[in-house]
């Protein structure tokens, strides 16, 4: 193996390996200093339940890394716990947040924040997708576990180097997935895991993500950060830059160097609930076409017809949209599935048994089959729109363990009980499938993927942008 291909830690656990996963074992927490009352000494935790013991009656201290946005949501779900500092570059965007937890320490820089709050456990990322990886690294080095928002990173480089370091610093993670392993989601795969529409070799995802500005050239003019916001730690890994507000707040996501577009924001919202009723493993072959390019009206038939649109391509920024196909290969007696997503108000063609006049909701999945189609809402359970003439079916029982609650989850993981739903483990191979489709988005070419490697086989130009670059002072 190539010294590039050990850096990216290689090996990514198959599905069933990642469902396979043993307990993780709980974060050492600071030692209490011995002392003695009448006598009685009062012995440090570690000693008492064994090292790296955290009692399940305990509460966790937990950290918030970009508390502005989403990351503010995440703590609110996280309230059963001790929120004890938080950190954000943007004291204006934050103040909400600040002032709703008044006993909590407030930072700027989070690697201050990590260096000085020594009894923190766990450590929630908000913060825009180019900061995940430098964040959750620092957090990896000192044991804390890791609630990280989605995707976990903008390359598959740091998603590869998240997960294994994840395990080596054996502690708990969750991506925020919501609808991991929720009633729908589990429900989803029960149906077409028991053959509702039989052997599926096609599925369609769609989304009405952007709902920001992309398709866009960079800001000729310029403008002062506001005094609240330290631009330097905002870019953070990303190269250099002067600050406009066509970036920051919330612009951020269309931007290659900032966040993943709508693919990476959506994907992993869909992906998991397609994995893992498909039993999928890593895909050989992704395509993209946008209105970057050309853009064909997408469907079943090999020969459809083609939309021409507006031919300017902004080198910076994820298109307007697009329609992204992957190809992955046959799971023993599965056979091989293509999956198709769609973007930027695209859809994709109705099933002839869709109910007439009913539009398309904002987001879905079309699982086709032999015997039929399933629709499936990510956060929703699933629904039967046709099934082959004299077929019937019955639904499965409830085989699949659901989640109730998502946060909850990832504390129970940080105290020691089973890895969350959407751990690193899971959370990463979902990432890497978005970010394949990212790069092809950026390519207009058709990619030939390898894994095991994690190159792509006819494009050196494309390996470009598996690993990003980093400013100095901030790679993982």
């Amino acid at each position: 193996m190539d010294e590039y291909s050990k850096d990216l830690g290689l090996g990514v656990k198959s599905a069933a390996e990642v469902q396979s996963r043993e307990t993780l074992s709980r974060r050492d927490f600071v030692p209490r200093a011995a002392s003695a009352l009448a006598g009685i000494v009062l012995l440090p935790r570690h000693v008492l339940g064994g090292r790296g013991y955290t009692a399940p009656s305990e509460k966790l201290n937990i950290a918030g890394v970009g508390v502005g946005g989403m990351g503010a949501d995440y703590l609110k779900h996280l309230e059963s716990e001790n929120i004890v500092a938080l950190c954000d570059v943007d004291s204006e965007k934050a103040a909400g947040t600040f002032k709703r937890y008044p006993n909590a320490k407030t930072y700027r820089d989070f690697r201050e924040m990590l260096d000085r709050e020594k009894g923190v456990d766990a450590v929630v990322i908000g913060t825009p997708d180019h900061t995940h990886a430098v964040v959750a690294m620092a957090a990896f080095a000192l044991r804390k576990h890791v609630y990280c928002a989605k995707p976990l990173t903008r390359s598959i480089y740091e998603a590869r180097k998240l997960m294994t370091a994840a395990r080596e610093a054996k502690v708990a993670t969750q991506m925020s997935v919501q609808s991991c392993s929720s009633e729908g989601a589990c429900a989803t795969e029960e149906w077409v895991r028991a053959g509702a529409v039989g052997e599926v070799r096609e599925v369609h995802v769609w989304t009405d993500r952007p709902v920001w500005p992309q398709g866009l050239a960079r800001p000729e003019d310029t403008s002062l950060a506001p005094a609240s916001l330290d631009w330097d730690l905002w870019l953070g890994p990303a190269p250099e830059r002067p600050y406009h507000p066509e970036y920051h707040p919330f612009r951020w996501r269309g931007w290659h160097d900032f966040g993943t577009g709508s693919l990476g924001d959506m994907g992993c919202h869909t992906f998991h609930v397609i994995w893992r009723a498909l039993q999928l493993v890593p895909p050989t072959r992704v395509q993209a076409y946008s209105n970057f390019t050309m853009l064909p009206a997408y469907g079943t038939d090999a020969d459809a017809a083609w939309m021409y649109s507006k031919k300017a391509k902004f080198p910076e920024t994820f298109p307007m949209a697009s329609i992204v196909a992957w190809d992955f290969p046959a799971r023993g007696k599965l056979p091989p599935v293509r999956v198709i997503w769609y973007d930027g108000g695209l859809r994709p063609p109705k099933p002839e048994a869709w109910l007439e006049g009913k539009e398309y909701p904002p987001d879905g999945i079309l699982f086709y089959g032999k015997k039929g189609v399933l629709f499936s809402k990510f956060s929703g359970g699933p629904m039967m729109v046709e099934r082959a003439k004299n077929k019937t079916f019955t639904p499965p029982p409830k085989t699949l363990p659901r989640t109730a609650n998502h946060y909850q989850e990832f504390v129970e993981a940080a105290k020691g009980g089973k890895p969350a739903a959407c751990n690193f483990d899971f959370g990463g191979l979902l990432t890497e499938v978005v970010l394949l489709g990212t790069i092809a988005q950026r390519t207009g070419k058709l990619l030939e993927w390898d894994s095991a490697s994690a190159r792509f086989t006819n494009d050196d130009a494309a390996n470009e942008l598996v690993t990003p670059r980093f400013r100095p002072g901030w790679s993982v």
